[in-house]
């Protein structure tokens, strides 16, 4: 406990220290302005309304697909398991990592403007890599999660006990906010000078470094270690659960347990396909084509897509999440009509008194 609290409170510190230094301090003597532009995906003015409407629409399903995942767990005592512990989380993380890029990008449309200030970008930044590695990292734990329960089913209860779930979430939080500090404390030694266009929808880091003038060598240096070690570590840790999980499942000798034991982890392993292949084809095209627009465009999948897709995959793979939801609907009718009934029969007893 004293271990948790010492890391707790060395992550606020160095938070508020990150915070305090981005408003009270300008970057680098090089620096002639302080606003970035972000291109987006086209400068055509006949198609800004079709992307507004477009990612607006996919925006909101993603929220209100990743809330109605939240409540039916919440909700529901069956489904407090560490599993669905590990889903509204992550269901929770996905809602926060479209937010820091869609709703700017929404603004920037609507108002004409593709102004982000050093501040906001160095800000976005920071949240983005702060969620995205959050999500590997539940990724990761859901893994682990899958494996306990398939081989050792009978002590799953017993390892996976409360207290280990948290830790396993508050690590995850800790590890990634520190990386996240990380990255965006060695932006903010670089410097810029006037060419300050971002050919993309958001303040993705590859993109911003390129712009510096000053040596960006260590910032690569550091990207490309973390995406090895967070990134690479996490792809080892899942798939080793994996392996494990399918040799014990090979081992089962009824068909009807083979479908058992491997439906209970279809829905994570679709996510985790969707996400890593989605992450993968992105810098993959990127490197080859080497054209910003189209790494833009591509990292759609990753940033906005995925998340949006996930509870469809958790709410159409799991009857538990299914008979959640069909509950909550319930619910919501039975007040629905209540309501009604109630104002119908304020307004006739009102008609009755008036006349």
């Amino acid at each position: 406990c004293s271990f948790n609290t010492f890391l707790y409170e060395f992550l606020i510190y160095f938070s508020y220290q990150f915070f305090y230094h981005i408003h009270h301090m300008e970057p680098g003597n090089d620096t002639k302005i302080l606003e970035f532009l972000l291109l987006g995906f086209s400068e055509e003015p006949e198609l800004q309304p079709l992307i507004f409407g477009l990612f607006l629409f996919m925006y909101l399903i993603t929220v209100f697909g990743n809330l109605l995942i939240i409540l039916a767990v919440s909700s529901d005592s069956y489904l407090h398991t560490p599993m669905y512990f590990f889903l509204s989380n992550l269901s929770f993380v996905d809602i926060c990592f479209t937010s820091t890029t869609i709703p700017k990008m929404l603004q920037n449309i609507r108002t004409q403007s593709k102004v982000l200030t050093y501040e906001g970008c160095i800000t976005q930044m920071y949240f983005f890599i702060l969620f995205a590695v959050l999500d590997v990292f539940l990724l990761t734990v859901m893994a682990y999660d899958r494996f306990v329960a398939i081989c050792h089913p009978l002590h799953y209860m017993v390892i996976m006990n409360p207290q280990l779930c948290g830790l396993l979430v508050l690590v995850s939080w800790m590890m990634s906010a520190l990386n996240s500090l990380l990255q965006s404390v060695m932006v903010l030694r670089l410097s810029f000078c006037t060419y300050m266009e971002i050919p993309h929808f958001f303040c993705e880091i590859n993109q911003l470094i390129q712009l510096a003038c000053s040596d960006m060598f260590l910032n690569e240096i550091l990207m490309y270690f973390a995406a090895a070690i967070l990134g690479g570590g996490s792809l080892t840790g899942i798939l080793c659960s994996y392996s494990k999980i399918v040799s014990s499942i090979q081992r089962i000798s009824s068909a009807q347990g083979k479908y058992k034991a491997f439906s209970t982890c279809a829905s994570h392993l679709s996510v985790v396909s969707l996400f890593y292949c989605t992450c993968l084809g992105v810098y993959l095209s990127s490197a080859a084509t080497h054209s910003s627009h189209s790494s833009a465009i591509a990292s759609v999948m990753y940033t906005v897509v995925t998340p949006m897709l996930n509870p469809f995959i958790y709410s159409l793979r799991n009857k538990d999440i299914k008979r959640a939801l069909e509950r909550i609907n319930r619910k919501a009718a039975t007040c629905f009509i209540t309501n009604c009934l109630c104002i119908f029969f304020a307004l006739c007893t009102g008609f009755r008194l008036f006349y």
